[in-house]
């Protein structure tokens, strides 16, 4: 019976609220180490997949960072007025909007790699007791 079910309950069986929870604090860690550097884990999520050199369709960008593209224009706002990224027609269809790094976002970007490395092998030994590749296929099928 529904009415029997408690908060505890709820949060302790709930797939969402704890894949939801573990999200926010393993982005908060990132966020901390990312911080010298002036971007957030989700900026530099945004950086790295532009690593590349053609130009990027924006919609690409979007399914890989697993965004909606209204999100990541919302988010694409504070790279451009940093000049870290910039837009471009892609190659195939001079209409398609594309996104490339600049010079100061690449450095950025190779700045922030080796932080990234290592908050990585932190996320890790975090998940040491489990196979991250199968959990990481596992997160997958739920998306």
């Amino acid at each position: 019976m529904a009415s029997k079910l408690t908060a505890q309950d709820l949060a302790a069986a709930c797939v969402c609220l704890g894949v939801r929870k573990a999200a926010r604090q393993v982005a908060r860690r990132y966020d901390d180490a990312f911080r010298p550097l002036g971007i957030t884990s989700g900026q530099f999520s945004i950086l790295a997949a532009l690593l590349r050199d053609e130009v990027a369709p924006l919609g690409a960008v979007a399914e890989v960072l697993g965004m909606d593209r209204t999100t990541l224009n919302r988010n694409l706002k504070p790279l451009e007025q940093e000049k870290l990224i910039a837009t471009a027609a892609t190659t195939e269809d001079r209409r398609v909007r594309g996104l490339v790094l600049t010079t100061k976002g690449r450095a950025l970007l190779d700045r922030a790699i080796p932080i990234w490395r290592t908050a990585q092998a932190d996320s890790e030994r975090r998940l040491a007791a489990m196979d991250w590749p199968t959990l990481r296929s596992q997160l997958q099928a739920l998306s």
